[in-house]
Order: C-alpha cells, then sequence, then structure tokens
C-alpha cells in the first residue's frame, strides 16, 4: 500500500483556471484533462495551439470576466479541466536522485489561504524544492485563485496531500529528513538548524503557527533572524527565505 494518500473524496468536480501562466502551464501538463478553453481571439492566437481534443470557444473580454470571480486577471484566457490526479507521499521520496539529493520538502501546517499556498508553490518551484505537502482537511483545493498565484507552478511542483500530518512527519523522518520547524518561539536562528542532507522545512499557518503536534514532529525549531520591530512575516514570504536559506546552505 502507498502511504500517505489523501481521500478519495478530496475534491471532485472540474477546476477552472485563468490568466496567460496559469493556462499555458495547464495546457502543456501530460498529467492535466482538459475539457474546455475559453478565450479571446488574440489570446487563442499568442497560445499556437494544434488540433486540440478539447472544445475551444471565442469570447469577449466581458464575457470572460463574467466566467471567473470580480475583477479577476484573466488575461483573455479561461480554462475549464479536472484536478490534477492524486499524487502520494512515497512518490515524492521517489523523485530524490539519490541520498545525496539536497533539493527541500516543504510541509505547510494548516495554510488555507490559496493565495498564500500558490505563492509557496510558485516559491517552491523558483528554489527546484522537491515538493510540498499538506494535510488535507486543512489546506485549500486547486482553484483559479491559487493557480494564478502559482504561476504555472501548480502544473510543475508536486503537491502532496496527505491525511495525517504528523504520520507524513514521522515517514519523512524514516526516508532520512531532517525536519526544521519555523516558529517564532525559540533562541535557534534557521541557519543553526540547517544540516548538510534531506531536509524538510515545516511552517504553519500565520498568526497561529504550526500546532503543538505539528511541532512535536519536528527535529528542531528555529525562527528567521527578522527584527524584533516586526512580529512575523506572510508565510509565503517566510517560506520564500527559507528555501534560500537552504538552497545557499554549505
Amino acid at each position: 500500500m502507498r502511504k500517505g494518500h489523501r481521500p478519495s473524496a478530496a475534491q471532485s468536480g472540474r477546476t477552472r483556471l485563468w490568466g496567460r501562466h496559469a493556462v499555458t502551464a495547464a495546457l502543456a501538463n501530460p498529467e492535466r484533462t482538459i475539457r474546455k478553453l475559453w478565450g479571446s481571439h488574440e489570446a487563442i492566437a499568442a497560445l499556437g495551439l494544434p488540433q486540440t481534443s478539447f472544445p475551444v470557444q471565442y469570447a469577449e473580454g466581458a464575457d470572460l470576466g463574467r466566467m471567473v470571480p470580480h475583477d479577476a486577471p484573466h488575461q483573455g484566457l479561461v480554462l475549464e479541466c479536472d484536478p490534477l490526479p492524486d499524487k502520494w507521499l512515497d512518490e515524492l521520496f521517489e523523485r530524490a536522485s539519490g541520498p545525496d539529493d539536497r533539493r527541500p520538502i516543504i510541509v505547510l501546517d494548516q495554510v488555507t489561504d490559496p493565495h498564500n499556498v500558490g505563492a509557496v508553490l510558485r516559491s517552491a518551484l523558483a528554489f527546484d524544492a522537491l515538493g510540498i505537502v499538506t494535510q488535507d482537511r486543512h489546506a485549500p483545493p486547486e482553484s483559479g485563485a491559487l493557480a494564478k498565484a502559482a504561476s504555472g507552478a501548480l502544473e510543475m511542483m508536486p503537491w502532496i496531500r496527505v491525511v495525517n500530518l504528523a504520520r507524513a512527519l514521522d515517514e519523512m523522518a524514516e526516508a532520512g529528513y531532517w525536519r526544521v520547524g519555523l516558529t517564532g518561539h525559540t533562541k535557534v536562528l534557521l541557519g543553526e538548524a540547517m544540516v548538510p542532507g534531506k531536509l524538510a522545512l515545516v511552517l504553519g499557518a500565520e498568526g497561529e503557527g504550526m500546532r503543538q503536534n505539528t511541532e512535536a514532529h519536528c527535529d528542531v525549531l528555529a525562527k528567521l533572524p527578522i527584527s524584533p520591530r516586526m512580529e512575523s512575516l506572510n508565510i509565503s514570504n517566510a517560506a520564500a527565505i527559507a528555501l534560500y536559506a537552504a538552497a545557499t546552505r554549505a
């Protein structure tokens, strides 16, 4: 049996994506099942699509605007598709090129804002992370807003949704990952908590932080060296800084 699989009923129905980067990345993703594309003549022409197996319909900007949330920047493109197939935690470990693969895993505990999760996906792709892991019940579903914030990274960065985050952290330890939890309630700086090998960076929701049980399943708790004049950073900013630190560690 695979471990760390999300519930089979995690997300059903279709998803609408919009914006040039999100739509282009979805169209290029062989794992994505496309149902229909709407767009302006100019935007669809710019895609340079070959013959498609799904319907393509031209639409004016005002019509496209009614298909997405108010003031969403659709950039002349709206795509209807199925959610991406479920991924397993074991598959993420298998993506590592070997015991010396230093690409970190990002773990998000109760981060529910789709814009934040999308931004973390974008940073994870930019800094070549191995993937991100969230608890299924405390993470947003795929959506147009999340995909827009991810700027195409939703299609390229593995996102594992697990049933039990503490158990997933245990499995990471068994796979050789050093689990660093980010919190302001410690004197250890992030740079001091780093190790040369496999690394999992665990971040909690802005304000609430990690749950106590999640902290208990980390090997060390560390903080970013920010000014005492600022209590905390946005979760996506903190993730980007932590990813940079992981990418530049000795």
